[in-house]
């Protein structure tokens, strides 16, 4: 995944896919790519920024006036030239840029290099172009219509075919694409940002379509191969909001791409018969071997930490601790062969963390990293990864890096409970709920959304505001708390429940906002009662949960969840705390995405 573009008319294609390329690269990318029809398919790509593509391009001269180009954000295979997009089939007959991920690769893989194709690349990506090369029937389109058939995840796909030189097929499932309308000639991207030096006139491709693009027009058909009419949008936005996505924020925006970046790393990972986590190399023995687990990790990553240890200690029966890793080095850890460290780092370069995992290596821990960066120093170092596949974020805030950490947290104490054979009834439980999950974040999201903006119009008057939860819900409500602090600079301050009548009901005045996490069954009756403790005080309940019902006589207003396995809850009652936080920044005006005094990545201790 990152970034499609294409084009066919009269223009030479190269330097049009050249600075479509530039329009996407505030996306995040490591490699660049693009594929031109002239006498036969001319692929020309190369890891690293796009002048380096730009430089290839400027030598070659480029012939053709039909093309695809993609930037990669590498998820299967490591940043290189062979793993850059396009790819193409063993006799260069096709051509594919991707964005999204096949989940079912490895076994089509398998069966095509069975059949005598050679794979040149470690990405999921190139299987399409040799599905093309086995199923080619000398129609274009039908033929994609049976490659698609066989796909499994997610996909948005830009063909060239070398027998249909004046034409390009493009599909769209779950992972965006547009086609942009010129005059005599025709554009594609994965945002409108590309677009905009060229038309305003767009076609949105939908779930389950089909473009067959040429020079005599654009034919769509949906999933089923009936051709449907285009509906022509006209681009009414400027190239900023675009980039956007037409919202407002790049945070709104990444918190709206949570489903689908939950969707692009559970599928990454999970697979029909279990969980396969291909850059963990820890065997069966050293699993079972292992006695401790350390967590280190700083701000929202370390949030993400506290949901883990639960879970870990629940599932495994392993002693857990948790250590931001500002601290860890100083207090002289204990730690050696048989101690598990894990670290967690959205960037792979926050600098306290890198040095803490050093520290392990040192002490002789086995040492996991979760990242969301590929080949960052965290992921180079490491003998152990998993990537989780969020997508860049722009917006200084951590949304969808955190949703998907904590599902990558999931995911592993379901791996290693199906390793070493304890609470076998919880990981089946959990793997269903996994599977759910993004659909119901999707849900939620459309159901929901404007109910929390609601509440957070509110907060023009709030000066201080506290989050309270029990179990999960606590390590929820100090993420929550700290995304209120960071962006709409309102004071707020997490408690456990419980603490309540230990000296913080004496903060509880009248209109006093309290947001209340009530997600874990067993916590149900305790939650509830603390909350009634700050509500007979004055207090103003917000209640975010799954037990609307039981919360009605003492919340002012609730925010209801769908409903999944206590332990997968902290994963949707996150998004909430998100949303609360950013319609609190933008009601006030605040720079959303750049808060003040902070930095996205912290690469100084």
């Amino acid at each position: 995944m990152c970034g499609i573009v294409g084009y066919l008319g009269s223009r030479s294609a190269a330097p049009v896919l050249i600075n479509g390329l530039k329009r996407l690269e505030y996306r995040g990318y490591d490699s660049a790519g693009i594929a031109l029809h002239h006498q036969g398919i001319n692929v020309i790509k190369a890891s690293g920024r796009l002048t380096a593509l730009a430089g290839l391009v400027s030598e070659q001269q480029p012939q053709g006036t039909v093309g695809i180009g993609h930037t990669r954000w590498a998820t299967h295979g490591r940043p290189s030239d062979e793993n850059s997009h396009p790819h193409s089939d063993c006799t260069g007959s096709f051509a594919v840029v991707h964005n999204g991920i096949i989940e079912n690769y490895r076994e089509l893989t398998a069966q095509l290099e069975a059949g005598g194709h050679i794979f040149h690349s470690e990405t999921d990506t190139e299987v399409v172009a040799h599905l093309l090369d086995e199923l080619w029937t000398g129609d274009f389109v039908q033929t994609v219509r049976q490659v698609v058939e066989k796909l499994k995840g997610s996909y948005a796909l830009a063909i060239l075919a070398a027998q249909r030189p004046g034409e390009i097929v493009a599909v769209r499932q779950d992972s965006p694409l547009i086609i942009g309308l010129g005059q005599g000639e025709y554009f594609i991207a994965s945002d409108i940002s590309p677009l905009l030096d060229y038309t305003r006139q767009v076609i949105i491709l939908e779930d389950g379509q089909l473009a067959h693009i040429a020079s005599q027009g654009v034919k769509i058909q949906d999933r089923d191969g009936n051709e449907v009419a285009a509906k022509i949008t006209p681009v009414l936005w400027d190239a900023e909001a675009v980039e956007k996505g037409g919202f407002q924020h790049f945070m709104l925006k990444e918190i709206m791409e949570q489903p689908a970046a939950l969707r692009n790393t559970l599928g990454k990972y999970l697979q029909e018969g279990g969980i396969s986590l291909p850059r963990v190399h820890l065997r069966p023995e050293e699993l079972r071997a292992i006695d401790r687990i350390c967590i280190v990790a700083c701000g929202t990553a370390y949030h993400a930490g506290l949901t883990g240890k639960v879970l870990f200690e629940s599932m495994l029966r392993i002693p857990v601790e948790i250590d931001l890793a500002s601290e860890f080095r100083y207090r002289k850890p204990i730690l050696d062969g048989n101690s598990l460290l894990i670290i967690i780092s959205q960037s792979g370069e926050t600098a306290d963390t890198l040095a803490a995992m050093r520290e392990g290596l040192r002490l002789g821990a086995k040492v996991l990293a979760i990242c969301n960066v590929v080949d960052s120093t965290i992921a180079r170092e490491a003998p152990n990864v998993i990537y989780t596949v969020a997508g860049p974020e722009i917006a200084v805030a951590s949304t969808k890096a955190y949703t998907t950490q904590m599902a990558v947290l999931a995911l592993l104490a379901c791996y290693f409970s199906q390793v070493i054979k304890r609470e076998e009834g919880v990981f089946l439980q959990l793997l269903q709920g996994l599977r759910e999950l993004p659909n119901l974040a999707d849900a939620f999201l459309a159901s929901h959304a404007k109910t929390v903006e609601e509440i957070a119009r509110l907060s023009l008057d709030w000066r201080d505001a506290f989050f309270i939860g029990r179990g999960l819900d606590w390590a929820i409500a100090q993420e929550g708390s700290l995304k209120l602090k960071e962006v709409s600079y309102i004071h707020s301050e997490a408690y456990a429940a419980g603490e309540l009548k230990h000296g913080t009901l004496a903060l509880i005045e009248e209109g006093v906002p309290v947001i209340g996490l009530v997600t874990q069954q067993q916590l149900v009756e305790k939650t509830v009662s603390n909350i009634w403790e700050a509500k007979s005080r004055g207090a103003a309940i917000y209640a975010i949960t799954q037990f609307p019902q039981r919360l009605t006589d003492v919340a002012d207003a609730i925010i209801p969840l769908p409903r999944l396995p206590d332990p997968l809850m902290p994963i949707l009652a996150a998004i909430p705390t998100q949303l609360l936080a950013y319609y609190a920044a933008a009601a006030r005006g605040l720079d959303v995405d750049k808060p003040r005094n902070l930095a996205k990545s912290v690469t100084v201790e």
